[in-house]
């Protein structure tokens, strides 16, 4: 299945009625980009009644915000035309969260004969190619969404079948008590991406535009403060901002409702959060990296459904996290380490501490004389209940990851991003098209003061407060906190069996988050260095070997996406003080320090953005909190298979 280029993509509906498909190109993605902006200008407007709009605005890389003032001496900045689609909900990601939203959406319409515009956008090359889960997954909100999911063949295969926790030491493995909602009963093991490509062609299939290689850069603001939509990228812009003979601007995508599903951290999101106050002060997310592989395995070593989860080696008492094995279909086997980035020691590479995990005896002879498929690396939100931002403003919502619905107890977040996207689009079918709310800025001639006023989904939240992804937090929400003691693991181990399997979280407090994950690093001075192994290329692999597996790729002249706000900060903080970490905590070997040619016997800070798979732990876990993760050109970024 091939999704459109971006930044406009027209679904089934559309290209049945032009009676035409039109082949995913191979040419770059500014000329796609071009083509894309042609076909829009008459077929779009054409099919859903809609007009195109135009406005001319001073060039800047969407990425930077508005044209700052001419300075003496600087280029003019020129002016450009960019182009504008009304929708009714425009909807910023196409994970679980965000298709089941535009899901939804459409067969309510269905349902009831009604009309509704959705676009769903997605950064990746595909839908699904910067998917990665276990997973593990519940299938009660696909069941909700399609109850014949069997038939129309989603491609959940392997039934969990089997569950086993184990506690490691350096070379043994025990047997622990398996936790009850660790219980994988009526669960599927599945590679999340290829879940989500089928979740894509459904959405296609229901009239959802779907935009892959679209990456959303601004958020769009009305003078009220509300939300009006979003603004895709620039393309065609070089490494200092400046438009090349390619260039197209990106797009306005208005909406009457904006649902924000870009997953853990998102790069709007986080600013949005800010602006809007979404959080009450003194709260915060907390996060963990997840780091796996796929691999292949002799069938002697492979059982069909077995799932086993671990806790101990290699982390220390200190560090929460744990790894995973899932058995799948056709001698497939994917594995992983999940470490929370709340840990302490500078010194620390979750990277190699996977390495690590691999050549324990436990799972190494499970690996022997199989090959790998995939690697890849994202962060995830551990908060909890506690950790929530308000979930609506005027304009839009939060769902999915974005929020932070993850059940981190259950290691499972899917069932609830998919759950809360159905509660948000049960919602916004309301608003707009029963209630009749809402107007787009094509829609009335009075200008701003006659425009209808955003819509406020506040019944989303208290559809939230009722919800089973509520119910579940709420019983779970001191288990990861409670690991936060000076007893670490074994505090956080001995509440959580006593919490679990008695309290089940009928207590009259909850606990806190301490510190945000960048406070917890502590001074390199106050930890000895770690003697990781060498990698033996069979089971453990040095890091470019391992990004080479994920498919990433990044168009060398354009603005390095991951931005420093001050270049100074991490040679003279970071370096010194916390020994560089970020060499460390990053999975994909995108920052060094290295010699400075310039200045001999100093350090300067290399940033290989090429290698960057979008985990978003940089942004997260740097000390001085100096790194500012955006989004680049549409489609850049890994690739992921069967992830």
């Amino acid at each position: 299945m091939h999704y459109r280029n971006a930044p406009m993509v027209l679904g089934k509906r559309a290209t049945a009625a032009l009676a035409v498909r039109r082949p995913l190109t191979t040419a770059s993605t500014a000329s796609s980009v071009l083509w894309s902006r042609r076909t829009l200008a008459t077929e779009r407007p054409m099919l859903y009644g809609q007009r195109l709009q135009t406005r001319r605005v001073s060039f800047s890389h969407a990425a930077q915000g508005p044209a700052a003032e001419q300075k003496e001496g600087q280029e003019v900045v020129p002016e450009v035309e960019r182009e504008a689609m009304d929708y009714d909900v425009v909807i910023v990601g196409g994970g679980p969260a965000g298709l089941s939203a535009g899901i939804r959406l459409k067969q309510l319409a269905e349902k009831q004969g009604a009309e509704i515009s959705v676009v769903v956008i997605e950064k990746g090359s595909e839908i699904g190619a910067h998917t990665l889960s276990g997973a593990c997954i519940e299938t009660g909100p696909l069941e909700e969404l399609f109850p014949d999911w069997k038939e129309l063949g989603a491609p959940l295969n392997q039934p969990a079948l089997d569950d086993h926790m184990k506690f490691l030491t350096e070379n043994n493995a025990f047997p622990m008590p398996h936790p009850p909602q660790m219980d994988n009963a009526g669960n599927y093991i599945v590679s999340l991406s290829n879940v989500v490509k089928w979740m894509g062609e459904k959405a296609e299939e229901l009239g959802v535009d779907v935009f892959s290689q679209t990456a959303a850069a601004q958020i769009i603001y009305g003078p009220d403060g509300s939300v009006r939509g979003i603004v895709t990228n620039d393309a065609g812009v070089d490494k200092s901002f400046k438009p090349k003979s390619t260039f197209t601007p990106g797009m306005e995508l208005r909406g009457k409702l904006t649902l924000f599903a870009e997953g853990c951290h998102g790069s709007l999101t986080k600013g949005l959060i800010r602006k809007l106050r979404l959080r009450d002060e003194g709260k915060f997310q907390t996060y963990g990296l997840g780091i796996k592989e796929v691999w292949e395995v002799d069938g002697a070593n492979h059982s069909p459904g077995k799932i086993v989860h671990t806790m101990g080696y290699p982390l220390d008492y200190k560090t929460y996290g744990g790894g995973f094995i899932y058995h799948m279909e056709d001698n497939k086997v994917t594995l992983g380490l999940v470490v929370g980035l709340d840990y302490q020691n500078p010194y620390m590479s979750p990277y190699k501490e996977f390495q690590r995990f691999k050549a324990h005896p436990f799972v190494s002879k499970l690996l022997e004389g199989g090959r790998v498929i995939s690697y890849g690396a994202r962060a995830l939100v551990e908060g909890g209940l506690q950790s929530l931002p308000k979930l609506f403003f005027p304009g839009g919502a939060l769902i999915g990851d974005t929020a932070g619905f993850m059940n981190v107890p259950k290691i499972k977040g899917t069932h609830n991003a998919m759950k809360s996207g159905i509660l948000a689009a049960d919602c916004a079918f309301k608003a707009i098209v029963t209630d009749g709310k809402g107007a787009n800025e094509s829609e009335g001639e009075g200008g701003e003061e006659s425009r209808a006023p955003p819509i406020v989904l506040a019944d989303y939240e208290e559809a939230f407060r009722s919800s089973s992804i509520f119910k579940e937090l709420y019983e779970v929400r001191n288990i990861r906190p409670s690991f936060h003691t000076s007893l670490g693991l074994w505090g956080g181990i001995a509440w959580s069996g006593l919490d679990t399997l008695i309290l089940k979280g009928r207590v009259p407090f909850t606990f806190a988050h301490k510190h945000p994950d960048h406070a917890m690093l502590q001074p390199a001075s106050m930890h000895e260095p770690i003697d990781y192994p060498k990698p033996d290329n069979k089971i453990t692999f040095d890091i470019l070997t391992s990004v080479s597996r994920t498919g990433t790729n990044h168009a060398e002249d354009q603005p390095v996406h991951l931005r420093l706000k001050d270049k100074t900060v991490e040679v003279s903080e970071n370096l010194p003080v916390y020994a560089g970490p970020e060499q460390r905590f990053c999975p994909a070997g995108v920052y060094e320090y290295v010699d400075d040619e310039a200045s001999p016997g100093k350090k300067r800070f290399q940033i290989n953005s090429q290698n960057c798979i979008h985990c978003k732990t940089c942004d997260i876990k740097d000390p001085a909190q100096n790194i500012d993760w955006a989004v680049p050109e549409g489609g850049d970024g890994p690739n992921y298979v069967d992830t």
